[in-house]
């Protein structure tokens, strides 16, 4: 279904007016390039695995988060558009759509944030990958 989108992008955008980037490739390539450290921090945060991939507020270490903020921020100084698709990826990570909408670098951007989400409607809500409702805060569905 998500490649049903993409095929419509390509077709009502010139290729040069947007990048999409690809969480599920970042994911996997976070996890190949922070695996030593990976394993030792599923160790010690048993119970906040979601910190891994998404740091505390004034933490340095690397975290898939600050890797997606910057490929939206290098997209946006690019002029063009960020449309993340396999956004299910982030799914258990403790990053969610409204952690990107509210981000600084998000919200004072010129350029839309285009998001493929995975999800099912049951009347009017929103349920991202069936299993929790999704908000509407900030975004703009299209079905």
């Amino acid at each position: 279904m998500e490649f049903q989108y993409i095929e419509k992008l390509v077709e009502m955008m010139p290729l040069d007016t947007y990048k999409i980037i690809d969480i599920n490739e970042m994911l996997i390539s976070f996890v190949e390039a922070h695996q030593t450290d990976l394993a030792e921090m599923f160790d010690l945060l048993r119970g906040s695995v979601h910190q891994i991939f998404k740091a505390p507020e004034g933490e340095t270490s690397p975290d898939l988060f600050k890797h997606l903020l910057a490929a939206i921020e290098e997209t946006f100084n690019e002029n063009k558009i960020p449309v993340l698709i396999h956004s299910g990826a982030l799914y258990g990570s403790g990053i969610d759509n409204i952690h990107l909408m509210e981000n600084e670098l998000v919200m004072k951007a010129k350029s839309p944030l285009i998001i493929l989400y995975p999800a099912t409607q049951e009347g009017e809500q929103l349920m991202f990958l069936n299993s929790r409702p999704a908000s509407k805060y900030r975004c703009m569905i299209v079905n």
